[in-house]
């Protein structure tokens, strides 16, 4: 099926439950249903070229999300553009991608000036709160198609329907495409993986154009009410949590780590929570155990990427409870769950073949979750599709229970003194200690080592800790060769748009100068 289709679907069959909380507005299914017929006759009407290209630009936004739906009712291609982008890599986006259309949040007033002037693709400009220049308000353009009906067109399983960027922190972002079978793999695969006995209560924290948005789509057939905030605030999250009773909560390990760090983090009631489900990057082991001290037996794990997106793997909560509290199983802690059931995974050496349980390679997917192709890259394609398996860039090994535990990318292995070193080993070992709230490691040049394992490090709020202490620290958990040469206690992370510390940031300090870069 189409995502819309399965929107309708909890819509007939839930019309009158609320499907959207926010701080100024709150939707029932029917009320969202019928938003989205009106912005998807009013798209259609005005007219789009085959599988059009429509981008949605707004803060976490109710009515936002609104016109995704009627995108997709319109038969149109969504191109989310994250509101914490900088501008130029969302103008090179929406060109990459030839976006007609754009939905916009005011408070994107001045960039959308630019893009309009940058984008000659764009057609169709819609203000979504409000009328602007040269842009009609949302309501005033709902109505044009009001009377019109959108075309039944047959069901295709590869109709390209979404184009998401890739992250583009190391260079242009790429294009991935899904189609209709990817979307419905996903959706599939969250029913049977994560299927609850009551109607969820997903907290939509994290950007709307990535994870929290795509997990809304996910849990559609299980009709669960959306509660919409605009950002990740700490506070903010355990209030609405507590206030709400939110059964379901995705965050990146960052958020994760800021929750815990913050000195109320004890004050509230999140006995409503089943899922806490944490992915994007390798998570410590020791904030996950405190984690599950804090937030109860909900936390969960998933991996994948947006080529084969959330559910390569997944670790239910009541396997991350047991880990946490039964040394015997302490060790998955560090893994992220063994594979889905709609998805084949191996670990893969450099060539093509796959390894035995217990041997590190490169983590390879088979199957319909993996998204076809990068949009007008075919040389991208092919490299990503080698030996007939989408190779994902993770190092990772699986034991003989059949649970995964990555090692760390490709690129961020630190090659010192001859020896191997994976940063995300490095990482865990250093966020264990009960003054740091998060970390990241890298190669720095050296002319005894050839590259340094370098630590920076954020504390928690109101604690100390000097450079030797940490390495003496480090020292006994992962030896000498391991532990880092030299640690710098920072203010801040560099972060992306989504939350992921920036290493390539943090290496420009360090690199710059030099004859090689570190990608």
């Amino acid at each position: 099926m189409r995502v819309i289709d399965f929107f309708d679907k909890a819509a007939n069959a839930h019309p009158e439950r609320t499907a959207f909380i926010a701080a100024n507005a709150r939707y029932s299914y029917r009320e969202m249903q019928a938003l989205s017929h009106r912005i998807g006759a009013a798209i259609d009407h005005r007219g789009l070229s085959e599988a059009g290209r429509i981008a949605v630009y707004a803060p976490n936004d109710v009515e936002a999300f609104a016109c995704v739906l009627g995108a997709f009712r319109a038969n149109a291609t969504w191109v989310p553009i994250n509101a914490r982008n900088a501008l130029d890599a969302n103008i090179d986006f929406m060109n990459l991608t030839g976006c007609e259309w754009l939905f916009y949040h005011s408070s994107f007033r001045e960039n959308v000036q630019a893009i309009r002037q940058q984008v000659p693709s764009l057609r169709h400009v819609v203000c979504i709160d409000g009328s602007d220049t040269d842009a009609p308000a949302l309501g005033t353009f709902m109505a044009e198609g009001d009377g019109h009906r959108v075309a039944d067109i047959p069901y295709d399983a590869q109709r390209m329907t979404t184009i998401l960027g890739s992250g583009g922190t190391t260079g242009r972002s790429k294009g991935i495409m899904w189609n209709n079978l990817t979307w419905s793999t996903l959706i599939a695969e969250t029913s049977i993986t994560m299927p609850s006995t009551t109607p969820p209560v997903h907290l939509c924290a994290a950007p709307m154009t990535h994870a929290a948005g795509i997990l809304a789509f996910m849990l559609t057939p299980q009709a669960p009410t959306h509660v919409v905030v605009e950002k990740v605030d700490p506070l903010e999250l355990m209030e609405t949590i507590q206030q709400h009773r939110v059964t379901h909560l995705f965050l990146p390990p960052t958020a994760l780590y800021s929750m815990l760090a913050h000195p109320r983090v004890r004050e509230f009631d999140y006995s409503s929570l089943t899922h806490f489900l944490i992915a994007a990057s390798p998570v410590s082991p020791d904030k996950l155990r405190e984690a599950v001290d804090v937030f109860g037996p909900c936390m969960c794990q998933c991996y994948g990427q947006v080529e084969a997106p959330m559910l390569i793997t997944y670790l239910p909560p009541q396997e991350l409870a047991q880990a946490a509290r039964d040394p015997a199983r302490a060790h998955l802690l560090k893994s992220c769950g063994k594979p889905c059931t709609l998805t084949l995974m191996g670990v893969m050496d450099e060539e093509g073949e796959l390894v035995p349980d217990g041997e590190r390679g490169e983590i390879v997917v088979r199957g319909d979750l993996v998204a076809p192709c990068y949009y007008r890259n075919p040389e991208g394609t092919a490299e990503a599709h080698r030996f007939g398996w989408h190779h994902t860039g993770d190092v990772a090994w699986q034991d003989d229970e059949g649970y995964v535990y990555i090692v760390d990318r490709k690129k961020d292995m630190i090659i010192t003194g001859g020896f191997n070193v994976f940063s995300a080993e490095v990482e865990s070992a250093i966020n264990a200690h009960p003054a740091v709230e998060n970390c990241a490691v890298i190669g720095v040049p050296d002319a005894r080592w050839g590259e340094a394992v370098t630590a920076i490090v954020l504390l928690r709020p109101g604690h100390s800790l000097t450079p030797d202490e940490l390495i003496e620290f480090a020292k006994e958990r992962l030896g000498s060769v391991k532990a880092p040469k030299n640690v710098e206690i920072w203010p801040d992370l560099p972060r992306s748009p989504v939350g992921k510390v920036l290493k390539t940031e943090i290496r420009k300090k360090f690199w710059v100068n030099t004859d090689r870069a570190v990608n």
